[in-house]
């Protein structure tokens, strides 16, 4: 068994103009006085990283990691969360997704579509140049207007849409591949990538391609309904990176999983801060180190109540406490014994039986 790294934070949801928000060097202090070891890094945040620098410059990704390293901490992983987003979009949501991208694509779905693919080329080559071995995105979604189908959805349709969204993410997956590096899906609704078959159905149409792998976050399983920790039984082989994020879901008598367009603070289903909401984070852990995994456990931290400083602060406690360092001894080796193969046969009562047996002419 291995143990998880961390504490880490991922940086996207503290970002600002103000400091100590407002750059990388500022953040990774700020990130390691409050006892973080690792920090990841949103590529479409130009405060924090050069991403088309990071993907042809091997100084300046020196340069990056002295940065952090001064600070204490280190790179985790990088994401492309907005860029993976747009990598497959309806039409249906172009005006709504075209804030993710440049001012020079936005209207333009076939250029903004170039655009976030290359941008996901330069997240392989930057991690690569890094030295990280997993990256987080999004999935984008062609079908996710259908996910509740009325009228029914037409024979095939399912299977067209992954076929399509599987070109577009194959040539993608072999750019990571070349460099190393796992593409995690934080599996989201609103992505096609929203639970454990969807993910199995994409994993199908890339050719069960061996850098579609998983960001695990149990919080958009509580939203969803499903068992967070059976998930983790079923798919630990592809969970590459994890999401620390608390949820809670509390249906009532006039909304439940769809939230009736509510506000996400009258929403049956809710993010919270860590220790907050509803997830047994203990079972978590003791899964995740089970089960060999050596990634970092990143705080993620959304919660419609609480101050995202404070939910900071208290993340990394938080983190640390449930973190697992794994035995390298059985808890009852104090009972055993050298081991003797005769005396092993003897206790098996397999010498007498070997005898009987030939005896009766049915041993060898």
């Amino acid at each position: 068994m291995t143990s998880i790294k961390g504490p880490a934070i991922f940086l996207a949801q503290f970002t600002d103009e103000k400091p100590p928000f407002n750059s990388l060097a500022s953040m990774a202090s700020w990130a390691g006085s409050l006892g973080y070891k690792g920090i990841q890094i949103p590529t479409w945040a130009p405060s924090l990283i050069d991403l088309p620098l990071a993907a042809s410059s091997d100084d300046y990704c020196d340069e990056l990691k002295g940065v952090c390293a001064e600070a204490g901490v280190e790179i985790t992983e990088l994401s492309t969360h907005l860029q993976g987003q747009l990598v497959a979009v309806h039409p249906a949501y172009d005006e709504m997704f075209d804030g993710f991208a440049p001012q020079e694509v936005r209207g333009r779905p076939g250029a903004r579509q170039a655009w976030a693919a290359d941008q996901l080329r330069l997240a392989a080559r930057a991690s690569g140049r890094l030295g990280l071995n997993a990256h987080a995105s999004f999935s984008g979604a062609l079908l996710w207007h259908t996910v509740y189908p009325w009228p029914q959805r037409p024979q095939g349709l399912v299977e067209e849409g992954f076929a399509a969204l599987a070109d577009v993410w194959r040539p993608l997956l072999d750019v990571f591949d070349t460099e190393g590096v796992d593409v995690c899906y934080e599996l989201h609704p609103g992505e096609d990538l929203h639970d454990g078959v969807t993910f199995e159905r994409f994993l199908e149409a890339t050719g069960n391609h061996p850098r579609a792998n998983i960001l695990y976050d149990p919080s958009h399983f509580v939203l969803q309904q499903l068992d967070y920790l059976a998930f983790i039984d079923i798919y630990h082989d592809r969970i590459k990176m994890f999401h620390v994020k608390d949820a809670e879901f509390r249906p009532n008598g006039r909304a439940g999983v769809y939230g009736g367009y509510q506000n996400w603070v009258d929403r049956p289903g809710r993010f919270r801060s860590l220790g907050d909401g509803q997830i047994d984070f203990r079972q978590i852990f003791s899964k995740l180190t089970q089960y060999g995994f050596d990634g970092w456990a990143v705080l993620e931290w959304e919660c419609c109540l609480k101050h995202p400083e404070d939910g900071a602060a208290e993340g990394a406690p938080f983190i640390q406490d449930h973190m697992i360092r794994v035995t390298d001894k059985a808890f009852d080796d104090f009972t055993g014994t050298i081991t003797d193969r005769d005396r092993n046969r003897r206790i098996l009562g397999l010498d007498p039986m070997v005898k009987d047996l030939k005896a009766q002419g049915l041993g060898e």
